[in-house]
């Protein structure tokens, strides 16, 4: 599937149960696309959109955020209350679910850096430490990578201190919603990166990261370069046509 981009301010005063976002996710729960893969590409030609500081950021900056996709706190028990004084979302984790997206980092990991950093809140939260326990278990079959550990706080941090500290981010829905935006803020442009998500087959849903962008409609200057790079994730993860996944990528880069 290559899903274009939905939402808008319009809608922001629907009912939660109207809202474009709930197509989504009903089709990543029905599809079963529980693997998200955000990279966060910095390209030299675009070094001077990059907002952190240039001695912060040198040339190679290549980070793959691995979300869980179909869990957590979206997909849990919620509701409110009649008079409309209480609220609750409910975040909720198997193991099993844990340790089938902990292995597809690790497997991402493998042909990359071999460095996975899954970040959670394990000092508050029973979800994160089944998840921090998890994926120390779930290491123990992957000896040629790493693994460490950061609290989602303290991510959000480290990304912009230092992002060239990271190779593959493993992290749960929500966490993982925020972080690879911010990891895409540095690379210059939300506009410009894909993303692919996964089931346990070859199947998959492409898409830009990016939203429907209104106040840009019939302007001619939207960016087409996410949705491009979404389909050469697609040719890569789904057909399996490396080459010319590849060779979709290369013209990206002589364009910039």
């Amino acid at each position: 599937v290559l899903l274009g981009a939905v939402g808008g301010p319009k809608w922001d005063k629907v009912e939660s149960s109207n809202r474009p976002e709930k197509a989504l996710l009903g089709l990543r729960s029905g599809l079963g696309l529980f693997c998200n893969l955000r990279p966060a590409i910095l390209y030299k030609q675009l070094k001077s959109a990059c907002p952190l500081r240039s001695d912060i950021i040198v040339d190679g900056l290549d980070i793959m955020v691995v979300r869980e996709l179909t869990g957590g706190i979206y997909f849990g028990k919620k509701g409110k209350s009649e008079d409309g004084n209480e609220a609750y979302d409910i975040m909720s984790y198997t193991k099993p679910e844990i340790e089938r997206i902990a292995r597809k980092a690790f497997e991402i990991a493998q042909k990359r850096n071999g460095k996975v950093t899954s970040v959670d809140k394990a000092n508050v939260l029973e979800t994160s430490r089944l998840w921090r326990a998890t994926t120390e278990e779930v290491k123990k079959d992957y000896p040629d990578c790493s693994l460490d550990h950061l609290y989602v706080d303290n991510a959000s941090m480290q990304l912009v201190r230092n992002p060239h500290q990271f190779d593959v981010i493993l992290t749960e829905n929500m966490f993982g919603d925020i972080l690879s935006d911010e990891a895409s803020m540095i690379t210059g442009s939300i506009g410009m990166l894909p993303s692919a998500s996964l089931r346990e087959d070859s199947f998959g849903m492409y898409e830009p990261i990016h939203g429907s962008a209104p106040d840009i409609a019939g302007l001619d200057i939207a960016n087409p370069i996410a949705t491009i790079l979404s389909i050469a994730m697609m040719l890569r993860y789904t057909f399996s046509l490396a080459k010319e996944a590849d060779s979709v990528e290369a013209a990206v880069y002589q364009a910039l």
